[in-house]
């Protein structure tokens, strides 16, 4: 690749002083005074999450190691590697421990903020996985860390490209705190709209207690015996049916029924971890073994409503006492779902609390598509700024133009 012009290649342990975090032993955590410190999982893109914190005993030999300062570049050593964030002092003090590296800038040619760019854009690419250690899951060294390459524009043009970037990261933080509180109100309204707690505007009559027999019929037309099935599967926690896109081998002894559209269809297996669906139009005709059951769904049942009411984890997780089987195999077979008593509003008062709930999805389908987008922009930004395909404006005042306009910063020459 060549460089624009003013633009060289350092590696990261010329730029910075990489320290490996506290390796964990059990006296460290059960004697002496203990001081919190992060682990990998308390380590996300662009910030930390602080809302369990683990703790150990650090002396004062380890705290002139392992003590975190403002400014700090955190880094996921396995795991996701390179996953990272800049610390701002959120607690004082803090530590680390050995799943995480901690970069400190040895050197005025690169500033944190960049450092944090780079590895958002490298992250998952071959440049990082060629330097990690591959077993069940991947590793990052320290030496291979610190081997590095890190491709810096002149310091001012850092800075500038550190901001624009931050500024994409502030708007998906909106857009990522927006969405939470919509999922949030969603799962509110839905545990009052379904339950009877809070009424729709005009409805009144009191709700029928029955159950899902009287509201479901299993439907069991034979299908192909798996020789040539398209099968459908469930996903987990109601998000949904779809294809499963593996060939299917099959074999005549193997029992598959076709489903149709609007069928309720749940997993066995699955049940007390939320796998509902209702089949789409889209797998009209796909078949499921026994294993994943379907029903028609009587006329005074609105479909909509009733998965809304299955996927609650408030429902479907107490429901143990109706599966069978083994701890790591608890199954729930039609017989025992179809005796769970359920309160069934009048099919009216069903449709509007469908309609409502619908009209909450679609806002949130709606601003994930919006993050979705503003993601794919920014990662194209990324690219064309960090390979200096676009460049910025400098406005550093030791920055002049040369006669073809082009920017130029007096800077020291290699690095390693």
């Amino acid at each position: 690749m060549k460089l624009p012009k003013g633009w060289k290649i350092g590696k990261v342990g010329c730029l910075f002083d990489v320290q490996l975090g506290k390796m964990l032993n059990e006296t460290a955590r059960t004697t002496g005074e203990q001081q919190p410190y992060l682990t990998n999982c308390n380590v996300q893109w662009g910030r930390f999450d602080l809302s369990k914190l683990n703790e150990m005993h650090f002396s004062e030999r380890d705290k002139s190691k392992f003590t975190l300062k403002k400014g700090d570049l955190v880094v996921c050593e396995g795991g996701e590697v390179g996953r990272c964030a800049i610390w701002r002092e959120e607690i004082s003090p803090c530590f680390f421990q050995k799943t995480l590296h901690r970069l400190r800038p040895t050197t005025d040619e690169i500033v944190t903020e960049f450092m944090f760019a780079y590895m958002s854009y490298i992250s998952g690419s071959k440049r990082v996985s060629d330097l990690t250690t591959q077993s069940s899951i991947a590793h990052l060294t320290r030496e291979q860390f610190c081997k590095l390459d890190v491709i810096l524009p002149p310091l001012p043009e850092q800075r500038k490209i550190a901001e624009i970037l931050g500024a994409w990261d502030e708007a998906l933080e909106k857009l990522d705190a927006l969405i939470a509180a919509k999922e949030l109100r969603k799962k509110g309204l839905m545990q009052q709209l379904l339950t009877g707690k809070r009424r729709v505007k005009g409805f009144t009559g009191k709700w029928e207690r029955t159950t899902f027999g009287n509201l479901l019929q299993e439907s069991r037309n034979p299908g192909s015996h798996g020789l040539f099935a398209q099968k459908i599967t469930v996903k987990l926690y109601g998000k949904g049916v779809y294809a499963k896109q593996e060939r299917m081998s099959g074999s005549e002894n193997t029992k598959y029924f076709v489903r149709h559209t609007g069928q309720f269809i749940y997993s066995k297996l699955d049940f007390l971890n939320g796998a509902f669906g209702i089949v789409p139009p889209s797998l009209e005709g796909f078949e499921s073994t026994q294993d994943l059951p379907a029903f028609d769904v009587a006329k005074k049942c609105d479909g909509r409503w009733l998965l809304a009411y299955v996927v609650r984890p408030e429902f479907y997780t107490r429901q143990l006492g109706a599966a069978a089987g083994g701890r790591k195999a608890r199954r729930v077979n039609p017989p025992e779902f179809l005796a769970l008593p359920v309160n069934l509003p009048a099919l009216p008062e069903q449709r509007a609390i469908a309609d409502i709930l619908d009209t909450g999805d679609e806002e949130l389908r709606l601003l994930r598509a919006t993050r979705t987008a503003v993601e794919r922009q920014k990662r194209g930004l990324m690219q064309r700024l960090l390979t200096g395909e676009t460049r910025v404006e400098n406005t550093d005042t030791r920055t002049n133009k040369d006669k073809q306009g082009q920017t130029r910063t007096g800077v020291r020459e290699g690095l390693c």
